[in-house]
């Protein structure tokens, strides 16, 4: 698993320089009257008259003149595809026969074909784990590895049970199919997913910023016995799209702290064309559910790369979309360190991030700093107003003194 090369700034890390307050100060006063974006969002278990059932999630995201489509599934690993398209009226078929057969190709479409301006996947491929009982501090690689989970040889729950139109959410529950060693028996590996038709924050933290052309995943680790005394888990994820250049990382800094305090940093990977996708999360992780700065884990990412070090686990419903065209690269998550709290304390980790089409949604200064920013440069600016005006209306003195003549 390759590490990151410059780590990004974690719980109570330092804050920004005053130059980039002031550049953000500038930048975010326009941000902040931007409109706010509905979309008429549907979600449903797509049907299949299989036996076990087959989980494909379809979440339709339908504006004046798009539709974004985001379909999830665990056939395979855990993945989701991402297509946005030029008309209100675009839908999804799906040939179950044909998806389910060794050669997919053409079992997923999205129709009009002509419609579609952007597409690509997302694919959770491998839950790694590091025994860290030895080493004091956080290093590359990040302790001892154990044999890494693939996802792909899970099995997962019927979808249809959590599914929740009310809250336009749905969450996938898993275990390895083959657990010799016991380790999910009492545990398992969760990914929820949510949709949303407005702009708003989630209650928890680390509260990211959504929008009506997103959707969030939350992924939790739960009650799985660690094969070490002290392990750290991490995730990795592949993206998948027909361009022949991967997925850019960038790093986006903040002086807004009110909604994950002191977390300045908001990571994100974005696709280099027209009409984007992207990806965005905070450099955090949490080891208890009730989320807090005593349970705030840091959370490494590694560089983009092509994993040609061996074959990725297939999933059926990107092969089924993309055929053989398709370009595959990679990044690893790495969460928690050897000190402080971990996974070890309550047998509990979660991390979110944010998928989406278009423009990426953008932090801007939230009321509560806007309002302590107001009183501390307003003040200090009318008290000078305020002794201006005093030196110029007031009364004026004169010296005793005559001049001799």
């Amino acid at each position: 698993m390759r590490g990151s090369e410059t780590p990004g700034w974690g719980w109570g890390r330092r804050a920004p320089s005053p130059g980039l307050v002031l550049s953000l100060l500038l930048s975010a006063v326009p941000l902040g009257l931007l409109g706010e974006e509905t979309r008429q969002v549907f979600m449903e278990v797509v049907p299949d008259w299989m036996d076990p059932p087959q989980n494909l999630l379809h979440i339709r995201a339908v504006g004046t003149n798009s539709t974004l489509h985001y379909v999830w599934s665990s056939l395979g690993p855990p993945s989701v595809l991402l297509v946005a398209t030029n008309t209100p009226n675009s839908s999804l078929r799906v040939n179950w026969s044909l998806l389910l057969s060794p050669e997919p190709e053409g079992g997923l479409m999205v129709l009009p074909k002509d419609s579609i301006r952007f597409s690509s996947a997302v694919v959770f491929t491998r839950l790694f784990e590091f025994d860290v009982t030895n080493i004091s501090e956080f290093t590359k690689p990040p302790g001892k590895s154990y044999p890494p989970y693939s996802l792909a040889k899970f099995s997962w729950n019927n979808i249809s049970d959590s599914l929740d139109v009310t809250t336009l959410s749905a969450t996938f529950q898993g275990c390895p199919t083959n657990d010799s060693t016991g380790a999910f028996a009492n545990g398992s590996l969760t990914f929820r997913v949510q949709a949303f038709s407005r702009s708003g924050r989630p209650a928890q933290p680390p509260r990211l910023l959504h929008t009506a052309d997103t959707c969030q995943l939350e992924v939790a680790l739960v009650g799985a016995k660690p094969r070490g005394n002290h392990s750290l888990f991490g995730l990795e994820v592949a993206t998948v799209s027909q361009s022949p250049d991967c997925p850019s990382m960038q790093e986006r800094h903040s002086i807004d702290d009110e909604y994950t305090p002191t977390i300045f940093q908001l990571d994100q990977l974005l696709w280099d064309s027209l009409l984007s996708g992207f990806v965005q999360w905070r450099p955090v992780a949490f080891s208890q559910k009730q989320r807090g700065r005593d349970s705030a884990l840091s959370c490494q990412t590694s560089p983009v790369y092509h994993p040609e070090e061996y074959l990725l686990p297939q999933s059926p419903i990107v092969r089924a979309f993309f055929g053989s065209q398709s370009n595959t690269c990679a990044f690893n998550l790495t969460f928690g360190a050897a000190t402080g709290p971990g996974y070890w304390d309550q047998y509990y980790l979660s991390w979110s991030m944010i998928l989406g089409m278009g423009t990426p949604p953008v932090d801007t200064l939230s009321p509560l700093v806007l309002g302590i920013m107001a009183v501390a440069l307003g003040a200090p600016t009318l008290m000078l107003l305020a002794g201006g005006l005093f030196l110029l209306l007031g009364p004026k003195r004169y010296s005793e003194y005559q001049p001799i003549n």
